[in-house]
């Protein structure tokens, strides 16, 4: 009889365990959502922009594709996030499911009032991955964005993320950050967040951001990543222009490759690419007074020259290096000094570094870092090494002249 009532609990219990999915929701009742877009109206209400696939289009034509638009708008406005999400079911016909997003775009009005409410819906939801791409529409509102049909990505979310992960790897003036990132840096008592500003170019009126915007050779609606937005806590306060976008980059250790250009001596340029940077940065605080020291180390070869050099030679290459870490050092010192001036927030984590190196002495700085970090001595030293010259030596260029 105990054996009979062992064997009854446990198959009870095996039961309770194989039940199946309970909640389970099928692909045909979902919206799966690409890209969320959030702006601010002036009478503070939040517009919600949901850019959804339509999968017949993305299957392909032998799945009875009809050239319809790839990816449906659906909009809505409330005095919550989450209520305007749940109020898009008066006009979607199945429930917007974000789980797979790759782009969320604040606008630039929101961003000014602050992201703080935005992201803590976005942090709090279940249904979402926190591997998902944040920027900040440049001088728009993020339905602008979100609405530009896109060449070589059928789905604009996509070209959006796959776009900047090139454009961090290529050219080193952006950065994708995600969800986790931005809020780390939001709460940090050393440093402020940033993130990638993205810009909208149209020509001609707005019935080019039709089909035919995907037909053209040269398009009438284009998207790029342009700059760096700068925050202090939760709030936008301004913007990086391109030199110093890529002196935070060098500095955060975000730099996978760029190029560089040098002027020669006697006219001309030459080149730089950069493979590979590594910035190290110390700090120290003595008599209560913080500094920092700036040593990175790059790596590079020979892109383009129209220097008259001998490259072949060692000790031309060596003033081709000279020459790099002149420019460097002057380009990153000036940057740094802008930043301190004009933004006067610390979004390099110059504060984390001190707080490390002594986090006694940190107690008493934290208080008033910003202003500290406005008179903060930044002493920056470029140390660049040339590896490859390329597949040829002098230029061609040398004999036709």
């Amino acid at each position: 009889m105990k054996r009979k009532c062992t064997m009854l609990i446990l198959l009870i219990v095996i039961l309770l365990i194989t039940t199946g999915c309970w909640n389970r929701r099928e692909l045909n009742e979902l919206a799966i959502t690409m890209a969320l877009g959030i702006d601010l109206t002036k009478d503070g209400k939040y517009v919600v922009t949901a850019q959804v696939v339509n999968p017949g289009e993305v299957a392909g034509k032998s799945s009875g594709a009809t050239g319809s638009s790839p990816v449906i708008i659906f909009q809505e406005t409330g005095k919550t996030i989450f209520e305007a999400i749940r109020k898009m079911t008066n006009s979607s016909p199945r429930s917007i499911y974000p789980s797979h997003l790759r782009m969320l775009v604040i606008g630039e009005s929101l961003a000014k009032e602050g992201i703080g409410k935005p992201l803590d819906l976005l942090s709090r939801d279940w249904e979402l991955r926190s591997d998902f791409f944040i920027v900040v529409a440049k001088g728009r509102n993020a339905e602008d964005i979100l609405k530009i049909p896109t060449s070589l990505e059928k789905i604009p979310a996509n070209k959006l993320f796959d776009a900047l992960e090139v454009s961090e790897k290529a050219w080193a003036a952006s950065s994708g950050y995600t969800l986790d990132e931005l809020i780390k840096d939001m709460i940090s008592d050393g440093k402020q967040p940033v993130l990638t500003g993205v810009r909208a170019e149209l020509k001609g009126d707005k019935t080019s951001l039709a089909k035919q915007n995907v037909e053209m050779i040269d398009p009438h609606g284009r998207l790029y990543y342009q700059d760096l937005a700068v925050f202090d806590g939760e709030h936008l306060i301004g913007w990086l222009d391109e030199k110093q976008s890529r002196t935070y980059n060098a500095i955060t250790n975000k730099v996978k490759s760029t190029v560089v250009n040098v002027k020669c001596p006697k006219g001309g340029n030459f080149v730089y690419q950069i493979i590979k940077s590594h910035a190290e940065v110390k700090g120290k605080i003595k008599n209560g007074e913080p500094k920092i020291d700036i040593k990175i180390r790059a790596e590079g070869n020979v892109g383009e020259i129209e220097c008259n050099v001998e490259l072949t030679k060692s000790e031309s290459i060596a003033k081709l290096e000279k020459m790099i870490e002149k420019q460097s050092d002057a380009m990153f010192t000036k940057a740094v000094q802008q930043i301190q001036e004009n933004k006067k927030v610390d979004i390099f984590g110059f504060g984390e570094v001190l707080h490390r190196a002594d986090p006694k002495a940190w107690k008493t700085l934290k208080n008033d870092w910003d202003q500290k970090f406005e008179d903060l001595p930044v002493n920056i030293k470029v140390q660049a090494e040339i590896k490859r010259v390329g597949t040829v030596g002098n230029s061609f260029l040398e004999k036709i002249k």
